[in-house]
């Protein structure tokens, strides 16, 4: 078990991208897990970043339409493989909905996200649909997939992941600082 006050007191910046709100909430709730344990934390939106470097840990997350990473997401893991120094990395997805959740598939262009950044880890988190948020081709394909409204985020399993995140950060320091 981990306590909170134990972290690394890494930089870490938590960039997500979101159609209608449910994505940054999850970058937040990671942000907040990783200042709990001693991150000095900066959260943004994907579409309004503006500087990557001096960082030591990037998280970057996006919600996912049709199998698809949002537009700002993806232009955001292009500007991290162009870094140098390379920072660490972990990268979210947050989509699926219902119980069990569907789909259950990684999104389509995770894999060449996932070569551009080399992350540490790639995580599936499940999401929220609010039909009142919806425009007509998202409540279409919220029909044609048969999703069921609602907030089906694990607000445990996220804050697990982030803690996760901070201890690997810790452990990295920590071999720094004895070498």
């Amino acid at each position: 078990m981990t306590t909170a006050g134990t972290g690394s007191g890494s930089r870490v910046l938590v960039v997500a991208s979101s159609r209608h709100g449910a994505t940054h909430e999850i970058g937040a709730h990671i942000g907040q897990t990783l200042r709990a344990r001693g991150c000095d934390v900066t959260v943004a939106d994907a579409a309004r970043i503006e500087a990557l470097d001096g960082y030591d840990a990037i998280v970057l997350g996006s919600a996912v339409y049709a199998g698809h990473w949002l537009p700002d997401a993806k232009a955001v893991a292009e500007r991290i493989a162009d870094l140098h120094p390379f920072p660490a990395v972990w990268l979210f997805s947050s989509g699926p909905v219902g119980d069990p959740p569907k789909p259950d598939e990684e999104p389509v262009d995770v894999a060449a996200i996932v070569e551009a950044t080399n992350p540490q880890g790639h995580r599936l988190f499940a999401g929220r649909i609010d039909k009142s948020e919806l425009g007509f081709a998202e409540r279409a394909i919220m029909i044609a997939v048969r999703a069921r409204e609602g907030d089906y985020r694990d607000w445990d399993d996220i804050a697990g992941w982030a803690q996760g995140i901070a201890d690997a950060l810790h452990a990295a320091r920590s071999d720094r600082g004895s070498a």
